[in-house]
């Protein structure tokens, strides 16, 4: 399948999305923004993804999101910043990706970050301390990261 029917936008109540594995998917149509109760959206190892449409940054509900192994996709939306619900975001092993947009630390809700063997990831932005409900973030063997520094401050009281 290279891409979802558009009709899919049409699916009002669903809640969950599995598209994991499509691996000659290449694009979401706009579409996929009008599933107002999606909360999970489930796109690992669909290796042929380049992009996503701004559109999903429509999906108010989306708590889950799981884009591991989308090893084309280079970047992800700054409309990613009005999903207020999301709570976890699974980027590991999408080779390609080189930097988050600074619209991530909009993401109030955003407890765990997995960028786990991001090989091509180069820095991080700073907007990423502002991700105050963040609890995990992984960065394990993301090879090109040329620096972190620790951007929230330390109480060593």
């Amino acid at each position: 399948m290279q891409e979802l029917p558009t009709s899919i936008g049409q699916l009002n109540a669903l809640e969950n999305l599995d598209l994991s594995t499509c691996s000659s998917l290449q694009k979401l149509l706009t579409s996929i923004g009008q599933l107002n109760a999606l909360q999970k959206l489930d796109m690992s190892i669909c290796s042929s993804l380049q992009e996503l449409p701004t559109s999903i940054g429509q999906l108010s509900a989306l708590q889950n999101f799981r884009l591991r192994g989308c090893l084309k996709l280079q970047e992800l939306p700054t409309s990613i910043d009005q999903l207020s619900a999301l709570q976890n975001l699974d980027l590991s092993i999408c080779s390609s990706l080189q930097e988050l947009p600074t619209s991530i630390g909009q993401l109030s809700a955003l407890q765990n970050v997995d960028l786990s063997r991001c090989s091509s990831l180069q820095k991080l932005p700073t907007s990423i301390a502002q991700l105050t409900a963040l609890e995990k973030l992984d960065l394990n063997d993301c090879s090109s990261l040329q620096e972190f520094l620790l951007y929230w401050p330390i109480d060593c009281t």
